[in-house]
């Protein structure tokens, strides 16, 4: 039997059941494994492994990471071993763990969505993330997650491809995200996680050259929340599909935030740099909030805000 505590935290995300709303943001968290030493991975909702793409990639040159004065900026490039490997060694790793595996995938044109879905439809992954923040070569370099047509073109091949439950992640760098929102729900995408990072810079003064690498890169942490908890309040108002609320949650108190606007779950992730069991922490913080306010289900808070 299921206890009380359990009960009101477990949630059912397009079909993915979580003992807990709170999962590792992608690219954050590894592909879960290298946080096994500090946090149990059984309790955690649910682990969003880091980006994955059909060949090895090594990344981008140079500093890779920057600290902000409220967050960080990153500019990995996607370094990963490629699907294959992660097949073949790592989820055999993680099918000993008790916990939900959904994979964020990448690709370069809609096809390797494609292909990438096809072979990750398999048994032990529990859901798709798609990222949709990378180039379109074959349209020049016009990015998937910023035009509604491509985005909508990405979600729809790998629906074909999968029978997995499909998340879209959005991307904060457009002009209008209900718009995205609505063209990746028309288009078959079953849950919708956002925010992903900002776009920033940080210039070193001294030698007058970008800190990072890339030159550019991602921004994360705290300061984003903010512009973060309006965006998933906007989408949640649009669509009918769960979201996935996300961009500097540090606190259960930030959690809530995301929930109370329209999120039906979360994930931390530039936290997990700073407290490897925040995601845990997280959880039974709005545990004790639920109990706190007399509600019995985290379902009880999802879109309650009162804006009069």
């Amino acid at each position: 039997m299921v206890n009380t505590a359990e009960a009101m935290l477990a949630v059912n995300i397009a079909g993915i059941k979580m003992k807990t709303p709170v999962m590792t943001a992608s690219g954050t968290f590894g592909f879960g494994l290298e946080y096994s030493d500090f946090v149990d991975l059984n309790k955690v909702g649910a682990i969003v492994v880091k980006g994955t793409t059909l060949a090895p990639k090594a990344g981008n040159s140079g500093r890779r990471i920057a600290e902000t004065p409220a967050g960080m900026m990153n500019c990995i490039g996607l370094e990963n071993p490629g699907v294959d490997e992660f097949i073949t060694k790592t989820m055999p790793q993680l099918a000993a763990y008790q916990v939900p595996v959904i994979v964020n995938i990448s690709g370069n044109t809609v096809e390797d969505y494609g292909e990438l879905a096809a072979r990750l439809d398999q048994s032990g992954i529990a859901g798709l993330e798609v990222n949709i923040s990378c180039p379109n070569v074959k349209q020049g370099g016009i990015a998937f997650g910023t035009c509604p047509e491509s985005a909508s073109e990405v979600v729809r091949e790998v629906k074909k491809k999968t029978s997995l439950p499909v998340i879209v992640k959005l991307s904060p760098n457009v002009t209008d995200v209900v718009l995205m929102a609505r063209a990746v729900e028309d288009a078959g995408a079953d849950a919708i996680s956002l925010i992903n990072t900002l776009l920033g810079m940080a210039i070193d003064i001294k030698t007058w050259q970008p800190v990072l690498g890339n030159t550019v890169g991602g921004l994360s942490g705290p300061a984003i929340k903010p512009v973060a908890v309006r965006m998933v309040w906007q989408v949640a108002q649009a669509v009918k599909v769960p979201l996935i609320g996300m961009g500097g949650i540090m606190t259960a108190e930030d959690a809530i935030e995301f929930i109370l606007a329209g999120a039906s779950a979360v994930a931390v992730g530039t936290a997990n740099f700073v407290n490897p069991y925040v995601s845990v922490e997280v959880a039974e913080g709005i545990r004790d909030y639920l109990i706190k306010r007399g509600l019995t289900q985290i379902g009880d808070l999802v879109g309650k805000v009162n804006c009069g």
